[in-house]
C-alpha cells in the first residue's frame, strides 16, 4: 500500500484537514458549512483538495498585534 506524506496528498478528509490546519473538525465541518472552505462531495464523502486547503490560508486575514 503507498503512503503519502501530508504534504503530497491531493484530497484531505475533514478530520485530515482538521489536523493539516490544526483546528478542530468540527470547526472544518463548519467552515465547509459556510462556505467558507470549499470541498467536493462523492456519494457521501466529502473531500478538500489542497489546492482548496492552500487557498482558504492564504485568505486569512492576520490578526493586528
Amino acid at each position: 500500500m503507498l503512503t503519502l506524506s501530508p504534504a503530497d496528498q491531493l484530497l484531505y478528509t475533514p478530520e485530515e484537514a482538521a489536523t493539516v490546519l490544526r483546528f478542530g473538525r468540527s470547526t472544518v465541518y463548519e467552515l465547509m458549512a459556510e462556505g467558507a472552505l470549499k470541498y467536493v462531495k462523492r456519494g457521501r464523502s466529502r473531500r478538500i483538495r489542497r489546492s482548496d486547503l492552500e487557498s482558504f490560508v492564504n485568505a486569512m486575514e492576520p490578526q493586528p498585534n
